[in-house]
């Protein structure tokens, strides 16, 4: 909770001839709800033509049994969009089906997870060559580029081509009449998952959206790999040498618990990220207190390495929106308070450990204590097991300026003497 930001997208992607492949993704995008509320989307290919559905609105709101009847083939890609680039409208929604007119068969569907960084470059390149814009997003302007270079040169040329044009970050899906192509960028910045099961592959932006579907883990899709999945199997090259950098808040937020990070499980990661904190800043406590749902894990590991016992003292409401989209202060403070609410019997009169997994702003972190202490803890320690985040980011996270961090501007110490309302 503590980290007040939103991440891109949910991307899902199967090939499977002999499966129902628009209701697999349809369940797999429950799985990645959390990675986007704004859009849902899904595209389903036949050997002749891709046919697409897409809404405002969660998973469930937007798929009804009869679209899901409507959308039969052999493979898809499905996607749930939270907004970096570009407005919160339809146009903008996910995934984008371009169509060569005249054959269908050269037509596409595209679902990007991420943000680039030299979009203005690119759009005033396609607007030199006559290139109109549809919507306003980086994910159409991949696609125009591909369209357009599809037409001088096969496909995978065509697709490389363009990779080398486009910077930033992207986990990209790529669904053709007949193949589903899989791609990351050479940073590896945004999560990108392979897996399968017997009668197909499947691609996703995280691990966790498998066992859904009966489907079992196989690896990472590697920085700057293109992996091709079609009738004869899976495929793969290397488009440009790679180095891992991925972002750092998939670890400790926006993965969920049960997915899959560079072969080891994120839950645990979370856990040994609670245990390094205790040995670094434990102090004399009664109760060690987790902010749900994100500092739980690390909140397991401190109580276990610093002998406190662990306790879950705020409750959530979770048919409450996140905080950050509160434009005002008070509405910010008013959606803490209806979002979590303290058992006073578990708090009062005792020396509280708080753990969260990052401090952003600052806004939320001096609510809860603020709410711990009325709620009567003798002393609340507060530890977070994310680094001080002091930049802002650029490839897909809303927080774009110095003035919206408050490590930005202020020392560990300077943050921790701040005052709570």
């Amino acid at each position: 909770m503590g980290i007040d930001a939103r991440e891109a997208c949910a991307v899902f992607g199967v090939f499977a001839p002999e499966r129902d492949v628009s209701r697999i993704t349809y369940y797999s995008l429950f799985a990645l709800q959390h990675r986007g509320q704004e859009s849902s989307g899904i595209a389903v290919a036949t050997d002749k033509h891709i046919i697409c559905y897409k809404e405002m609105g969660l998973v469930q709101q937007v798929f009804n049994e009869s679209i899901l009847r409507m959308l039969r083939g052999h493979a898809a890609i499905g996607h749930n969009r939270y907004s970096t680039t570009g407005s919160s409208t339809l146009k903008n929604a996910q995934p984008v089906l371009f169509e060569a007119q005249g054959n269908e068969a050269r037509s596409f569907a595209l679902a990007h997870n991420g943000n680039l960084v030299n979009t203005s470059e690119l759009a005033a390149e396609a607007a030199r060559f006559g290139v109109s814009m549809r919507a306003s997003t980086d994910t159409e302007m991949i696609g125009l580029l591909l369209q357009q270079a599809w037409q001088e040169k096969p496909f995978v040329d065509a697709l490389i081509e363009v990779l080398g044009r486009i910077s930033g970050a992207y986990s990209l899906l790529i669904l053709t009449t007949d193949s589903l192509y899989a791609i990351r960028d050479p940073l590896a910045i945004r999560p990108l998952a392979l897996g399968r099961f017997p009668e197909g592959y499947v691609v996703a932006s995280e691990s966790a959206a498998f066992p859904i579907v009966g489907a079992q883990y196989l690896r990472e899709v590697q920085p700057g790999e293109i992996v091709r999945i079609d009738a004869e199997g899976v495929s793969s090259f290397r488009f440009a040498s790679g180095e891992w950098r991925m972002c750092m808040f998939e670890y400790f937020y926006f993965c969920r618990p049960d997915s899959i990070l560079r072969g080891k499980e994120v839950y645990s990661m979370r856990i040994e990220m609670g245990r390094a904190l205790a040995q670094e800043a434990r102090v004399a406590a009664d109760i060690v207190v987790p902010v749900p749902d994100s500092g739980v894990p690390a909140a397991i590991g401190y109580a276990e390495e610093s002998g406190s016992p662990y306790h879950e003292a705020l409750i959530k409401n979770r048919y409450v929106g996140r905080t950050f989209i509160e434009p005002l202060q008070m509405q910010r403070e008013l959606g803490v308070r209806m979002k979590l609410n303290p058992l006073r019997e578990v708090i009062a009169g005792k020396r509280v450990v708080l753990v969260d997994d990052s401090i952003v702003r600052g806004s939320t972190s001096r609510q809860i204590v603020k709410m711990l202490r009325q709620a009567g803890a003798r002393e609340v320690h507060f530890r977070v097991s994310s680094p001080p985040i002091k930049y802002p980011c650029y490839y897909g996270i809303d927080f774009g300026t110095y003035d919206e961090l408050i490590a930005a501007n202020l020392s560990v110490e300077e943050i921790r003497q701040q005052p709570t309302p």
